[in-house]
């Protein structure tokens, strides 16, 4: 893929890597190679060796899970010494698109911006209920006016059907199960999209379906003693969520969740935020669609395109660094709390998503009127 000129050097910012976090994998318990020949290991160590070396792992996946709570993350901020500082650096590594709203249109001069929208997060608040995570009908309506300038994709880990009934704009492209299940608009909003683009349809995982229903299955058996536990099937994938889980029911949510993946080698866990997500292992994620969904717009190797990447996830990184990798694009984070993070820039909540999309229009629009009276005056 040719490379093209940086976005983020364009307008002058720079952000650190995020740093790579890799979940524990079943069945991996001894990463370095077995003690050689005349070298005896009793039983009885070695099962000792497994349990505590299990549960260090388990209890650094707690650790993991408050990290990902908002609530966990608000009350560790509170107290510490310099915390404004910290939040200041970060915000200077990854200054807030609205305020650097003009030197990110400046860098799309010349290009198509194409834009990719994670749901949940983004669009909607994050809520108890993940059945009621309904976007407002002021964000529907600026993602369809964004929708009418620039080509536009949902990026969810949520079920392609269902976050499409949550959205509800058939101009949209879609990829759910984390970009395994992409489907291009059933109309076209305006003249911008390619035509090949529009019937898209592409499921990299569906010899899995089987396979992630019956997990589905299992994993709604087994966790159904741990109170608030929610188990979501969302085609490609199966998301449990422990935002409403007692705290003190982590550890055994998480040691139940990693006992059913033991006995699916194909499967892999992941955590996003306040939930794990169960995948195939194939080498398939947010950022391997936005790569697809560029080239079957026509994008493939042009240096004339600006991808605009907006989410709040973990699974997000995965867009964030292709944009790094690419050298052009804008990756945009939304949180509130410094993060680890490949994105170049930030917002705090949906409603600045909402306002940041809104003045993308009204940037288009008076671009548009701008060439038409000079257009005029040239007649």
């Amino acid at each position: 893929m040719a490379q093209t000129s940086v976005v983020v050097s364009e307008v002058g910012i720079t952000a650190t890597a995020a740093t790579a976090t890799a979940c524990p994998c079943p069945g991996s318990l001894f990463p370095y190679p077995p003690p050689r020949a005349g070298m005896a290991v009793s039983r009885k160590c070695l099962r000792a060796a497994q349990a505590e070396l299990g549960a260090g792992m388990l209890s650094g996946l707690v650790e993991s899970m408050r990290a990902s709570s908002p609530t966990h993350a608000r009350a560790a901020a509170a107290p510490a010494a310099g915390v404004d500082d910290e939040h200041a650096a970060w915000m200077a590594r990854h200054p807030s698109a609205l305020a650097k709203f003009e030197e990110i249109v400046a860098a799309s001069k010349g290009k198509q911006i194409v834009m990719f929208l994670d749901y949940d997060g983004t669009l909607s608040p994050i809520v108890d209920d993940p059945d009621a995570a309904f976007m407002s009908e002021t964000m529907r309506m600026a993602v369809r006016s964004v929708a009418k300038h620039f080509p536009t994709a949902i990026v969810s880990g949520r079920c392609r059907d269902k976050v499409f009934e949550f959205v509800k704009l058939a101009e949209l492209y879609y990829a759910g199960s984390h970009g395994m299940d992409i489907k291009g608009p059933a109309k076209s909003s305006s003249g911008h999209a390619k035509s090949k683009a529009k019937g898209v349809l592409f499921q990299p995982a569906s010899e899995f379906l089987p396979m992630i229903e019956e997990v589905h299955q299992r994993l709604i058996e087994e966790t159904k003693h741990v109170a608030g536990a929610k188990v979501e099937n969302n085609k490609f994938c199966v998301s449990v969520h422990f935002r409403c889980v007692d705290e003190k029911s982590w550890g055994a949510l998480a040691e139940t969740v990693k006992g059913v993946m033991r006995e699916y080698p194909k499967l892999r866990m992941s955590q996003g935020r306040m939930v794990f997500e169960v995948r195939p292992t194939i080498k398939w994620d947010k950022g391997k669609a936005l790569e697809f969904l560029l080239e079957s717009l026509g994008f493939a190797d042009c240096s004339n395109v600006l991808p605009v990447y907006i989410g709040d996830d973990r699974t997000d990184e995965d867009a964030f660094k292709v944009l790094r990798r690419r050298g052009q694009g804008v990756g945009i984070l939304v949180s509130k709390h410094p993060k680890d993070t490949s994105a170049s820039f930030s917002l705090q909540e949906p409603a600045e998503v909402m306002e940041f999309l809104l003045r993308l229009v009204e940037w288009k629009q008076l671009s548009r009127a701008r060439l038409r009276l000079r257009r005029q005056a040239h007649a």
